[in-house]
């Protein structure tokens, strides 16, 4: 494995779980049309939050511990899942990004540990 895929490997998951916490985010913009006040639709802005604020505290952590981001957003994925079954679309949405971020910090926690085949 070259420097360079392993910059790859390593870099990957993380961007795409930033990116996947500022998606989730994107859903608690919807409070401001509800037309609270000022208290009560902060208050809502934080409810619509702790999802993205999960996500970052799971990231942070698999930031160091890899197999943290695999085990927390693969289960993360099948409880959504579960939850969610009678909307397919939904669980494509949000299930297949936490899957892939499973996958991806899986494989990079499998090659860091020198577990992943052929290096």
């Amino acid at each position: 494995m070259t420097a360079y895929s392993r910059r790859i490997l390593v870099w990957t998951p993380r961007a795409l779980g930033i990116a996947f916490a500022i998606f989730l985010s994107l859903f608690a913009l919807d409070v401001f049309s509800e037309g609270y006040g000022f208290a009560r639709t902060l208050f809502a802005l934080m409810m619509h939050l702790i999802p993205t604020a999960i996500v970052l505290a799971v990231l942070a952590l698999a930031w160091r511990w890899e197999w943290i981001g695999a085990v927390v957003f693969g289960s993360a994925g099948l409880l959504y899942a579960k939850m969610a079954w009678r909307h397919p679309s939904w669980i494509l949405t949000i299930s297949g990004p936490l899957f892939v971020l499973a996958a991806l910090f899986l494989v990079s926690w499998l090659k860091r540990a020198g577990r992943g085949g052929t290096s």
